[in-house]
């Protein structure tokens, strides 16, 4: 039983190293795209590129977070098979690129992101938008989304041996953040707003040299699953909690089997077992990674590969270049 064990570990291991090479490929197409204006040129330059890449990987895999249902994508689709066929099946989550208005807008914190696990391991989640709240591992334990901001901000500080007004939350920055970003201020904690990409905040609050000590907010629910993808190596903590915008949101919900908006999601029921892992390579450079850098003979790339078994953080600085 042992070594099957390891053998299945050395192929899920082995994928995710490939799978460096999907996001690369995606970011640096995206990249062209950067300050121009048309965030789904971009997004679509990083489908095609990640989309084409995968099929020559010998694995057998599914999407089940994508770029929409097979009605609505013409590419990457939930439910799409990806690679040659091989292999225990992998279950995909993707993003072939979060935060498209940055890269339009030439903002930072863009990247190309995948997470992976075995079959069953990966919250289906329909989308729509989630409530979350999310920490590293000093204060894991002491986060409840059905508290008050005030009392998380508190405990969070107490766990993370800081006064509540060295405390700093990032919050999507959004007119629904309002009520929110005052209950924050009121507390005597910094506010961090941030224009996109709640995946890099997520993770952010879980490094230990960075700002971020906490993501508060509602927000993309792909995005939670991608995250609580990194989360379980770094063993920080998100929760979330279903809030569809209006009820086109609650029927898909609905439709998807949800009907019990009140559940509070842990990181464990979103990205479920062993052999989870979480890939990204940087298109802008945010708080997770670089962007993409272009000099006429290559063009350099910043990934990160996050695994759970074993736990381990890979930074790769890749060069490509160029045969001309």
């Amino acid at each position: 039983m042992l070594r099957m064990e390891k053998a299945s570990n050395s192929v899920f291991a082995n994928v995710a190293l490939e799978f460096v090479r999907v996001t690369e490929v995606g970011a640096i197409a995206a990249a062209r795209w950067i300050g121009k204006g048309d965030g789904k040129a971009a997004d679509q330059a990083s489908v095609d590129a990640m989309r084409e890449y995968f099929n020559t990987i010998d694995f057998r895999g599914e999407i089940v977070i994508g770029e929409g249902a097979k009605d609505e994508a013409a590419e990457l689709y939930v439910g799409e098979k990806l690679g040659t066929g091989n292999g225990p099946l992998i279950e995909i989550a993707i993003d072939p690129l979060e935060c498209t208005d940055s890269v339009a807008n030439g903002r930072p914190n863009a990247i190309s992101v995948i997470a992976t696990g075995p079959e069953g391991s990966l919250y289906r989640a329909a989308d729509s938008y989630m409530e979350k709240l999310a920490v590293g591992r000093a204060a894991a334990s002491v986060i409840d989304l059905d508290a008050s901001v005030k009392d998380n901000i508190a405990k969070v500080a107490k766990a993370l041996g800081k006064d509540i007004s060295e405390v700093t939350v990032a919050i999507l920055d959004r007119e629904r953040h309002e009520g929110l970003i005052a209950e924050v201020r009121a507390t005597n904690a910094r506010v961090q707003l941030f224009t996109d990409g709640d995946v890099a905040m997520a993770i952010a609050a879980c490094l230990r040299d960075s700002p971020i000590d906490i993501l508060m907010g509602i927000g993309g629910s792909a995005e939670a699953v991608i995250s609580a993808a990194a989360l379980r190596t770094l063993n920080g903590e998100i929760l979330c909690r279903w809030k569809p915008k209006d009820e086109k949101h609650v029927k898909r919900l609905n439709d998807a089997g949800v009907t019990d908006f009140s559940q509070i999601l842990r990181t464990e029921d979103l990205a479920r077992g062993n052999d989870i892992s979480f890939i990204a390579t940087g298109v802008i450079t945010g708080p997770l990674v670089e962007g993409v850098t272009f000099i006429p003979e290559a063009i350099t790339t910043h990934s990160i590969i996050m695994s759970t078994d074993p736990k381990t953080v890979r930074f790769i600085k890749t060069r490509h270049i160029s045969n001309s």
